[in-house]
């Protein structure tokens, strides 16, 4: 994923040794029936005895994370008498292909991306979830019918089935600015794309820079221009036009794509636009770009990034107060709805068990998603969760945008093959940064996928 890569994750392969679970009340982190904002009647109607059996889940989750999952899946443990055992791996991807190859897979196992889970349920290595797990999912998910397409895939038989099951979601649709320059200059958060590039250029007529964008991220740079155009492509085209993109049934140098790399042009090829001017994007480090909008005058106003980009705020930031975010709006002259673009995670059954079907059903209630909720770094699209759960402000607003949402779509430069969402797809957009023709750039990059076929 992106934000992996972004944040140079080591690359020695570290696992976290799995360990049991136990089911004492004791061990949870909310005492059940304790806090009234909790679904508390959804973790009581879903107790069952498992007693004797055994739940492992594989996925990618270290440190934090894996103790945050593992605060979760101690409920569902304390509601069965499961004895589950959660292992994490940075190696997650080449390992759990290697297990479910050699037969010896987990039951459950958590992918960061959903092609994975395509490619693995087209070898027969994953248990459909079926239709009442699929229309559970629109039914209950906001955007419904994005999640269930996110987790249909096509099996060894040729037909296509339910798979996985989005749960902890990331989210890419955000402009980061100072509300103190916001309010000094008088400026309004600008409900539409058309109001968005009005502030843009009337930000420019009073003498300010709007925008710091910074493309540069070592061997990796050029990613951060995929996600402008990735959130471009929804807000001109429509979801199915997005999707057969990252399929690549529609190439890079279709005039549909072209517009959108041009759209991201519009922002990013005017030296009055951006700080620094537009030949300083590309060498512009991304960790370093926000640094704009906290300089005194302000360097600019206005950074497009993902909900991790605050680790690189100065020391100290406080979001909510010293910084803020709102949604990348859409056009208002477009009937696309409100789309959003951001990751997830999928979970899918790679051994088919009771206790494993049981967890997918454990998925579900609220309560699996409160507990992670009520903590840190956690988003989620169900709408029964209690959003008066979220520990932190700020993740209560990210999720406020995308239950809003009409349209959710992954990341899709992580969609594609490697040697373009990961590579021609990063260098065509450097490239186009600096001036080279959007339909060229499209063009190469379709060699680039074409040759792979």
């Amino acid at each position: 994923m992106k934000a992996g890569r972004s944040a140079g994750l080591a690359l020695l392969a570290l696992t976290a040794v799995a360990a049991p679970l136990g089911a004492a009340a004791q061990d949870l982190v909310f005492a059940p029936g304790e806090d009234p904002r909790f679904d508390w009647a959804s973790y009581e109607a879903f107790k069952q005895d498992l007693s004797g059996q055994t739940l492992t889940l594989f996925g990618p989750w270290l440190g934090p994370d894996k103790e945050l999952i593992d605060s979760v899946v101690a409920y569902f443990a304390a509601a069965t008498g499961a004895d589950v055992r959660y292992s994490g791996s940075d190696s997650f991807e080449q390992q759990i292909v290697i297990d479910t190859g050699a037969g010896s897979p987990p039951d459950i196992a958590i992918f960061p991306q959903p092609g994975l889970v395509g490619d693995l349920a087209s070898r027969g290595h994953i248990t459909p979830l079926g239709q009442e797990t699929s229309d559970w999912v629109l039914e209950n998910y906001a955007a419904g019918p994005s999640w269930v397409d996110l987790g249909t895939h096509t099996g060894p038989d040729g037909t296509d089935d339910f798979y996985g099951l989005l749960y902890k979601v990331d989210l890419k649709s955000l402009v980061w600015f100072v509300p103190e320059n916001f309010e000094d200059a008088g400026y309004e958060i600008p409900e539409t794309m058309e109001d968005l590039k009005a502030l843009t250029q009337q930000i420019v007529d009073e003498g300010e820079t709007p925008w710091c964008i910074g493309l540069g991220s070592g061997a990796a740079t050029g990613w951060p221009a995929t996600d402008w155009v990735e959130d471009l492509m929804l807000r001109i085209n429509t979801p199915e036009d997005y999707d057969a993109w990252t399929r690549g049934d529609l190439p890079f140098d279709d005039p549909k794509v072209v517009a959108a790399i041009e759209e991201f042009g519009w922002f990013v090829r005017n030296d009055d636009f951006v700080q620094g001017g537009a030949g300083a994007v590309a060498s512009t480090d991304f960790r370093d770009s926000p640094k704009g909008l906290f300089a005194s005058p302000p360097g600019c106003y206005m950074h497009k990034q993902a909900s991790f980009i605050p680790s690189f705020f100065p020391e100290g930031t406080e979001v909510g107060l010293d910084a803020d975010f709102f949604y990348f709006p859409a056009y208002a002259d477009q009937d696309l709805g409100k789309p959003v673009l951001g990751g997830g995670t999928t979970f899918a059954i790679t051994r088919d068990t009771e206790a494993a079907r049981a967890f997918m059903a454990f998925l579900q209630t609220p309560i699996a998603h409160e507990v992670w909720m009520a903590q840190s770094g956690f988003l989620t699209p169900l709408k029964t969760a209690n959003p008066e759960v979220y520990g932190d402000p700020t993740l209560r607003k990210m999720a406020d945008i995308l239950l809003a949402a009409d349209t959710f779509r992954f990341d899709g430069s992580d969609l594609m093959p490697g040697a373009v969402g990961a590579g021609a797809f990063w260098t065509g957009m450097i490239d186009y940064a600096g001036g080279a023709d959007a339909a060229e750039v499209g063009a190469m990059i379709r060699k680039t996928w074409d040759s792979l076929n």
